[in-house]
């Protein structure tokens, strides 16, 4: 069996990273710390260096479900485990903060708050994000998961979670796998008729926003309803 320790001492990802910092690590020798050891003819950085091969990215390689990390070959449980646990640590890091330091009162904050954990994700996932009068964070949930056009909740039940917790508004978003944040048409019926019953019970409505990912492309990786004149 190929080991990590077969590399070179000065080379192993694990001494580069004390002398150097993590930051120093390449993608597949961070992967490599997890993996540790290899199999017959491939060690734990060239397994890594497979798998950023094999699914394009380390974004894409984090979106996979524990049972699929399981299946790829030189992986199994116990390694599956490990690489899920790492991803869900930086996905939780990135978003961690206490709620009332969170402000979100345009989309580039709303941006950087959720996106990290929306672009993780192979579906869509509808979250209603209730605010206080600071247009802090009070709490966010996922309502749905599906696109807005299968979305079974409807505006009332939506603006019903928003009384019950006494919010003074909310932002609604939800995520694109495509990548590409355009609105459908589904997506801006769907914001018109929540304005609309919003409006009526006088609370709120601060923004749509629509994750996408970056890309050069694209001016931003987002698509926000108010920015576009449409609330």
């Amino acid at each position: 069996m190929s080991r990590i320790q077969d590399i070179p001492s000065h080379d192993r990802p694990r001494e580069r990273l004390l002398r150097l910092g993590p930051q120093a690590l390449s993608d597949a020798e961070l992967l490599a710390l997890f993996i540790n050891t290899g199999t017959q003819g491939e060690n734990a950085l060239e397994i890594g260096q497979r798998l950023l091969r094999e699914h394009g990215s380390l974004r894409d390689l984090a979106r996979l479900e524990p049972a699929i990390l399981t299946k790829i070959k030189a992986l199994g449980p116990a390694k599956a485990a490990k690489l899920a646990a790492a991803f869900e640590l930086g996905r939780r890091a990135a978003i961690e903060a206490s709620p009332r330091d969170i402000v979100l009162n345009n989309p580039q904050r709303i941006y950087e708050y959720i996106a990290p954990e929306l672009q993780a994700l192979s579906y869509e996932s509808v979250r209603l994000i209730l605010l206080t009068t600071r247009l802090t964070l009070m709490r966010s949930e996922e309502i749905f998961r599906g696109s807005v056009n299968e979305c079974t909740a409807t505006s009332r039940e939506l603006l019903r979670k928003v009384l019950v917790h006494n919010a003074y508004g909310f932002v609604l978003v939800h995520n694109h796998p495509s990548g590409d944040p355009t609105p459908s048409d589904a997506d801006r019926r769907f914001t018109r008729k929540l304005r609309e019953a919003s409006a009526v019970m006088d609370l709120v409505f601060q923004d749509h926003v629509i994750i996408g990912t970056p890309s050069t492309e694209r001016a931003l990786p987002w698509f926000s309803f108010r920015e576009h004149g449409l609330m």
